[in-house]
C-alpha cells in the first residue's frame, strides 16, 4: 500500500471495549439486610412471617461489582438495560447510581416484593425512578419490556441451575433455603434455562449492536465436570448473536497475588477424611461471562 492508501485510524473514545478474553476482579459484595414481611399467615415466602433474606448462592450471581463491570463497559449514560432471571437487586441498583435506566424481569410477587424492598433503602427517591420490575418470565421479556422492543443496550442474565442444562436436581418446595425468595422463585419457575425461548427474546429486545451478557459456573455432578457456557453460545448463535468475550470475573478479594477464600459453614461441615476419594467442598471463585453481540446489520454473522 501507498501512504495515501493506509486505512486512517479509529478515533479513540471514552468508552471501554471488550476484549477477546479477559479477567475481571468482581468480589461479591453484595450484601442483603433481611426484610421483614407481613406476619399474617401466608403473607411472606416462607408463610410463617419470618424475615427473608437472599441465600449467598442468589446473591453472588449477579455481584454490584460484576454488575459495574458490564454497565460501564457495555453502556453509556442514559441507555436502557434489562435483567432476566433476576435474584437480586444488584443490577437495578448499580445502573441507577450510574445514570442508566433498568428493567427487571420479575415474575413472581414475594421476589419482586423483596427486591423493591432492598432498593428502597438504598437508593434515594429520584434514583428509584430509573429502575422497574415487570412480571415477566424471561423467555417473554420481549413481550413484558415490549415498550423499549429494539432500544435496549445490554441484557444481563444469570440462568438457574437446573437439570435440563446441568443434570444437577432441582430443589423440592419443601427445601428452599430458609425463605429466601429467589429460592422460592426458582423452584415456581421450574429452574428451566430455556435458551431457545429466551435467547430471541433477548435478540429481538436489544439495539443493534447491543450485547447480551450471560453469567454462568460449571460444576461438578456425578463426577464430572458440567459446563453450560458451549451450549449458552450454540443457542445464541443460532438466534443471530456474535460471540464476542469470555470474561472470567473472579468472585474473591485478592491479596497481592493470593485469593482470599473463606470457608463458609456449608463447606466446612464437608471437611472429610483426607483419605477419602470424593471431591473436597467447591468453593465459588469465579463466574464466566459469555459476552454476545446483536449485529449491527441483519447480515452480520446471523445464525450458525
Amino acid at each position: 500500500m501507498t501512504g495515501t492508501d493506509q486505512p486512517k485510524p479509529t478515533p479513540a473514545t471514552s468508552a471501554r471495549q471488550f476484549l477477546p478474553l479477559t479477567v475481571w476482579l468482581c468480589p461479591d459484595d453484595t450484601t442483603d439486610p433481611p426484610t421483614p414481611y407481613d406476619r399474617r399467615p401466608g403473607r411472606g415466602p416462607d408463610h410463617r412471617g419470618a424475615p427473608a433474606r437472599t441465600c449467598d448462592r442468589h446473591l453472588a450471581s449477579i455481584s454490584t461489582g460484576l454488575a459495574r463491570h458490564l454497565i460501564t463497559t457495555a453502556t453509556r449514560d442514559g441507555d436502557v438495560i434489562a435483567e432476566a432471571f433476576t435474584t437480586n437487586s444488584a443490577t437495578l441498583r448499580t445502573a441507577a447510581q450510574l445514570d442508566r435506566h433498568a428493567i427487571a424481569c420479575v415474575p413472581h410477587f414475594p421476589l419482586a416484593r423483596h427486591i423493591g424492598a432492598q432498593l428502597r433503602r438504598a437508593l434515594p427517591d429520584d434514583r428509584l425512578t430509573r429502575v422497574q420490575m415487570r412480571p415477566c418470565r424471561a423467555d417473554q421479556m420481549h413481550r413484558g419490556i415490549a415498550d423499549h422492543l429494539g432500544q435496549v443496550a445490554l441484557v444481563i442474565a444469570a440462568p438457574p441451575t437446573s437439570s435440563r442444562t446441568t443434570a444437577v436436581p432441582e430443589p423440592k418446595p419443601s427445601r428452599v433455603r430458609g425463605g429466601c425468595p429467589a429460592c422460592l422463585s426458582d423452584v415456581l419457575a421450574n429452574s428451566a434455562f430455556q435458551a431457545r425461548s429466551f435467547m430471541p427474546a433477548a435478540f429481538r429486545l436489544l439495539r443493534p449492536g447491543g450485547h447480551l451478557a450471560v453469567v454462568t459456573t460449571a460444576r461438578h455432578h456425578g463426577g464430572r465436570l458440567v459446563d453450560p457456557a458451549p451450549g449458552i453460545i450454540q443457542h445464541a448463535r443460532t438466534a443471530g448473536f456474535r460471540y464476542t468475550q469470555h470474561v472470567i470475573a473472579i468472585r474473591v478479594p485478592i491479596e497481592g497475588d493470593t485469593l482470599l477464600v473463606q470457608a463458609g459453614p456449608t463447606s466446612l461441615g464437608q471437611l472429610r477424611d483426607i483419605r477419602s476419594r470424593a471431591l473436597p467442598p467447591a468453593a465459588r471463585v469465579h463466574a464466566d461471562v459469555c459476552v454476545l453481540t446483536k449485529p449491527a446489520r441483519i447480515n452480520e454473522g446471523g445464525a450458525r
